[in-house]
């Protein structure tokens, strides 16, 4: 088992910091942290540089990269800003969506303004009931003449608002059906008529931006539905492995800059005549801090490997996930109490990734749903 870099990927890891380091710097984060304002110049960056077209295949305009490949290009964007990531990761995941399920037509209409930063795309599944428990659901489409009506409400969608954003919305085309037959995905533009969309005022994460979305009549043509009618579920289930590694590698790129501010900051805060980290307990803390993103990347890079030869490793994923997002929360705790009041003043970037990440273990998988599933794979039966 060997999770050592190829000579290509550690340049790509170089040129990621680096471009991140060029347009991202500190006060840029800052400021579309307090802006609470999209970061298009950024995105556009991200195109220009072949990020987004990294995963995708070369028949559609991509560069045939690994899960690998994603997960060290999330781990870079997330050292940076875990907001800037889901802004990233996002339409990733709706585009490779796309690529396994849609229509050749579909391919060819979406994928290349994706690929070149010129349309983004954001998911929507949770509704005010519907959250891990999809098969709750209520917004829905129903037929008329050629064309389906779509009307319902979701929530707690990342970048929905955003301009030239595809919303991949998530809905009951067949209520009478279990959700996993009668679940379909649907295309609309979030300047649809008869889409209303509400920037909601969360605690963290506001550059991407977090929406509610309202659909009243929203007429769609058959061309927009991927995977065919009452398709959904098999879209769901298509990406999730991808999406569940990547999110772990964000996790752990955001924990690792945490680990970096807190050291540099005990190493030079000087308290009774010597630097707070010549106390034990403060370098306690930090061997501690450091010791858990390390393991948690060792998770992760582990059910990478495991993803990239082929192999089923949604246990792999779902452990990498959970101890990735519980090790961000728990280190940027830890990091607020090295930094004393300057973590708690919003001076200093502590503070936002405390914020950033207290949704690390709702989002992608919530805690307690990856415990269920790892608890299945052994043989369990949860309730």
């Amino acid at each position: 088992m060997d999770f050592s870099f190829s000579d290509e990927q550690r340049m790509l890891r170089d040129s990621v910091r680096t471009l991140m380091d060029r347009h991202a710097p500190p006060e840029m984060v800052a400021r579309h942290d307090r802006e609470r304002f999209y970061p298009y110049e950024l995105h556009a960056e991200w195109a220009r540089a072949g990020l987004i077209a990294l995963p995708f295949t070369e028949a559609h305009g991509g560069l045939g990269g690994s899960v690998i490949d994603l997960a060290i290009v999330g781990e870079e964007i997330a050292y940076t800003s875990a907001d800037f990531f889901m802004a990233f990761a996002g339409g990733v995941f709706c585009g490779l969506n796309i690529e396994r399920k849609g229509s050749e037509e579909q391919k060819a209409r979406f994928l290349p303004p994706l690929l070149a930063g010129d349309l983004r795309m954001a998911i929507c599944i949770s509704e005010a009931d519907a959250g891990s428990d999809v098969g709750a659901m209520r917004t829905r489409a129903r037929r008329s003449g050629d064309a389906w009506l779509v009307d319902g409400h979701k929530l707690w969608s990342t970048g929905a608002g955003v301009r030239d954003t595809l919303l991949n919305v998530y809905l009951k085309t067949d209520t009478a059906a279990h959700h996993s037959r009668g679940m379909s995905l649907f295309l609309i533009d979030n300047d649809t008529p008869g889409v209303r969309i509400d920037k909601l005022d969360m605690l963290g994460r506001g550059a991407t931006g977090t929406y509610e979305i309202h659909f009243d009549d929203v007429a769609v043509g058959e061309d927009r539905i991927v995977g065919g009618v009452n398709g959904g579920w098999d879209c769901i289930l298509a990406g999730l492995q991808v999406e569940r590694i990547t999110s772990a590698a964000g996790n752990c790129g955001a924990a690792r800059a945490v680990v970096d501010l807190a050291a540099d900051y005990a190493r030079e805060r000087k308290q009774f005549g010597k630097p707070i980290g010549a106390n034990q307990a403060i370098a306690h803390m930090l061997a501690d801090m450091k010791t858990q993103v390390e393991a948690a990347r060792t998770l992760m890079w582990q059910a990478a490997w495991k993803v990239s030869k082929g192999d089923d490793a949604l246990a792999e994923i779902s452990m990498a996930k959970l101890f990735s997002s519980e090790t961000y929360a728990k280190v940027a705790n830890m990091g607020m109490q090295i930094f004393g009041a300057y973590g708690y003043s919003m001076e200093f970037p502590m503070q936002r990734h405390y914020r950033d990440a207290r949704s690390a273990t709702v989002a992608a998988g919530s805690s307690q749903m990856l415990r269920n599933l790892i608890a299945r794979s052994m043989g369990l039966k949860v309730e």
